[in-house]
């Protein structure tokens, strides 16, 4: 086995194991809803602070009064959003939840409205569909609101961490089975 062969299974092995870890933590977090809400608003919430103190260190570094005051409004802005965040995690899930809400709503009307416009071509039947069920999150999601703030966000981490698991598990999968049929190849015959 040469260096090229084991470093391929050492990554694939690795790949595998956090495509399962994915896949866990997916099913968890769609178990959890709650708790995953809660836990996805404080780490954003870390997240906005940390851009404002970033946004307050850009502010000094800043030349002239109009662009250093509008600098630190911005930093406190940020500075107190995540603190919010922070301090009040289920306020924080019910506001993300609604924003979340009509960005769904949104998205599904323009999805239908393009629909529209190219429904003669090829395949835009998928979008009408992808605008329709898109719409129907989104009204679920504003007419249970707020009470839909305890499981939306969670539930969507939740289904997106099973996705890239299952993406990269199938991905693993795929690149040992072209590793396998390359060590079977008659060119790696000759080669040897």
């Amino acid at each position: 086995m040469n260096a090229l062969e084991s470093g391929l299974k050492s990554a694939s092995r690795v790949s595998l194991v956090m495509a399962i870890v994915l896949i866990l933590f997916g099913v968890l977090a769609i178990t959890l809803p709650m708790a995953t809400s809660i836990g996805v608003v404080i780490v954003i919430g870390w997240l906005v602070m940390f851009d404002g103190f970033a946004q307050l260190i850009h502010a000094f570094q800043s030349k002239g009064i109009g662009h250093i005051t509008w600098k630190l409004l911005v930093a406190v802005f940020y500075l107190a959003a995540g603190f919010y965040l922070i301090a009040r995690p289920g306020l924080g899930a019910a506001g993300l939840t609604l924003v979340l809400g009509i960005f769904f709503f949104a998205e599904g009307a323009a999805d239908v409205v393009a629909y529209a416009s190219t429904r003669k071509t090829g395949g835009s039947s998928w979008m009408l569909f992808d605008g329709v069920v898109t719409l129907i999150l989104g009204f679920m999601i504003w007419n249970r609101w707020p009470i839909s703030s305890l499981w939306v966000i969670g539930t969507l981490v939740g289904v997106s961490m099973i996705m890239t698991g299952m993406t990269r598990l199938m991905m693993t999968l795929a690149v040992r089975k072209a590793a396998a049929s390359l060590g079977e190849s008659p060119l790696r015959a000759r080669a040897a």
